[in-house]
């Protein structure tokens, strides 16, 4: 029977699928005494087996797809499951306590693991507890007859069902087979969204349910632009939403044929529309839509793709090859965000009460500078390779952007005395999503080269909302008035001082908001590389001579964000 599920449209687009369920099986199991020995260590064998073939087929597929280096911690599993100290351990437990293979393997395991993370001193050694009990679940699954989720190992069309996806999850999405993608979880602004948009797939998050109310098979249709989701479609829903699919192919189309066009107003006024990048990979996509710049190159991947701290050459040619590939047009990349939900399992961070608001981002920076010194380096000397921007994250202090560009200007002078050359044309800004930067903005424009507003953050952190919690997601609210005031205090701010401002949260690339910013006179809109054409598209319509009444309104006299909403939606109706 077809039913119907509403979510947050996170990333647009119309797709038609069978479900894949990403959802973690239950593995528990009970303790049994065993008469027949050999037949449970037979039972071990083939799951070792079947674990190690898992394991040789998702290698294959993470080579080809990461790269090799991301691929070598698979060769670290099946060695695991080739060790005779491990697998001996197992079947020494069968044979002498009489236990099942689930047993057998969970005590063992669990003695490996409480070795492995004892060993304080040696951080190599603590990581392969996270190995064993990588290699455990895998083996558990097999002795229990389940299947455990692995999306690099789709080979079909389909749409994904998750509670959530990680960023390693999102990784491994094969936009080949990967058709669309469903959550439980999330909002706009959530890491699974924003990876939505990057690899041009529609998503819906924030269902609630959808992994209690599909089955792995079903046929699914995702409107990822409304936030709907039919579960078993009839023939006409599916003839229906062909259509709106065709549609919006259409208008793609037409979008199109803006790539190679200037981002103008209706009335002659300039703007950079840029996209937003989380690795090199990503410049098909910013080329492919006709950004201006990026405006956002999230280095964090860089980290989190990695089994150890990036090293400065690594970084160097991932910063280089992403300002080559741009051929001259500005890029701004942001130093390490790391903190809050995004953690390195080979840094561990102190458990916090609020992640997001304790030791995160150029916190870690300032504190671990000698981490902050080796990008910094790697950017300077890739800084010769294009037209590079370089961008502090989480400054809430003038003390804090004086620091971290003093370490900047330090490691500079360092490699000019080491006969190495660094770009001339090298601005340092730094991105504002914290009020009290918001708030002393004509302050902070007196230091800066740029500001890159954040809108993500500046609404949770202005809103006191945690963007990720759905019981409080009707406080992200973009077009409130208050936020709309801090925006505005920010660019004129930079103005006042001959600086420009650009904005790279996802609020850059909303119909709503894009109105009110072209009034404010934002400099850079910085967005998903899919939303640019749209954007540009949007602007065109645009008389800015028509905005300045608009912005008044929605700042000064409006109080409420569904009044700003209904105030532009009006506005672009009458146009």
């Amino acid at each position: 029977m077809m039913t119907k599920l509403k979510g947050i449209a996170a990333s647009d687009g119309i797709a038609t699928a069978k479900a894949y369920m990403l959802v973690q099986p239950d593995l528990s199991f009970s303790k049994s005494t065993i008469s027949d020995s050999e037949k449970e260590i037979n039972r071990l064998h083939n799951a070792l087996q079947a674990s190690t073939s898992d394991l040789e087929t998702i290698r294959k597929i993470a080579a080809e797809s990461l790269g090799e280096e991301e691929a070598q911690v698979f060769d670290a599993h099946m060695m695991i499951l080739a060790d005779p100290e491990f697998t001996g351990a197992i079947e020494g437990k069968i044979n002498d306590d009489k236990v099942n293979a689930e047993q057998a393997l969970k005590e063992v395991a669990d003695l490996f693991v409480a070795t492995f993370e004892a060993m304080t001193d040696n951080a190599y050694m603590q990581e392969r507890a996270a190995d064993i009990k990588d290699v455990t679940k895998r083996v558990l699954s097999h002795l229990l007859g389940v299947t455990l989720p692995n999306p690099a190992l789709i080979d079909e069309e389909v749409i994904v069902i998750a509670h959530d996806l990680t960023p390693s999850d999102t990784a491994q999405l094969n936009g080949k087979f990967v058709k669309a993608f469903v959550t439980d979880i999330g909002g706009r602004t959530s890491h699974s969204a924003i990876m939505a948009r990057s690899l041009e797939i529609p998503a819906i998050v924030g269902t609630e349910n959808i992994t209690t109310s599909v089955k792995a098979g079903e046929q699914l249709i995702v409107d990822g632009i409304n936030g709907d989701v039919i579960i078993n479609p009839t023939d006409a829903d599916i003839a229906e939403y062909d259509k709106k699919a065709q549609a919006f192919a259409d208008q793609k189309a037409e979008w199109e044929k803006l790539k190679n066009e200037k981002s103008v107003t209706k009335d002659g006024k300039t703007f950079t529309v840029a996209a937003n990048i989380g690795t090199p990979k990503d410049l098909d996509g910013v080329i492919d839509n006709g950004a201006e710049a990026i405006g956002l190159y999230r280095t964090e991947f860089l980290y989190m793709d990695s089994s150890e701290l990036p090293s400065e050459d690594d970084q160097f040619e991932a910063y280089k090859t992403v300002l080559e590939g741009m051929a001259g047009k500005p890029v701004v990349v942001r130093t390490m965000d790391i903190g809050g939900d995004k953690k390195l399992p080979y840094l561990p961070l102190p458990e916090e009460m609020n992640p997001f608001l304790g030791y995160r981002a150029v916190r870690i920076s300032l504190d671990r500078d000698d981490i902050f010194r080796t990008q910094l380096r790697a950017l300077l000397r890739a800084s010769n390779y294009g037209k590079l921007r370089i961008m502090f994250p989480m400054i809430a202090t003038i003390a804090e952007f004086r620091q971290a560009k003093g370490i900047l200007e330090e490691e500079k002078a360092k490699l000019i005395a080491d006969g190495q050359t660094v770009s001339d044309d090298l601005q340092v800004g730094m991105m504002v999503e914290i009020p009290a930067s918001a708030v002393l903005a004509n302050q902070f424009a007196k230091e800066v080269d740029f500001f890159s507003i954040g809108t993500n953050d500046l609404i949770q952190y202005t809103m006191a909302a945690d963007r990720m919690n759905e019981r409080v997601s009707y406080l992200y609210q973009p077009y409130n008035p208050a936020i709309l005031r801090l925006i505005k205090n920010v660019i004129d701010a930079s103005h006042k001082e001959g600086k420009w401002t650009g904005m790279c949260g996802e609020a850059a690339g909303d119909s709503v908001m894009a109105p009110l910013l072209v009034g404010m006179g934002l400099d850079e809109f910085s967005m998903s590389a899919t939303s640019v054409l749209r954007v540009r598209s949007l602007m065109k319509r645009l008389d800015t001579t028509q905005l300045t009444d608009l912005v008044e309104t929605a700042v000064n006299v409006n109080t409420s964000n569904e009044e700003n909403q209904k105030l532009v939606e009006d506005f672009m109706q009458n146009l």
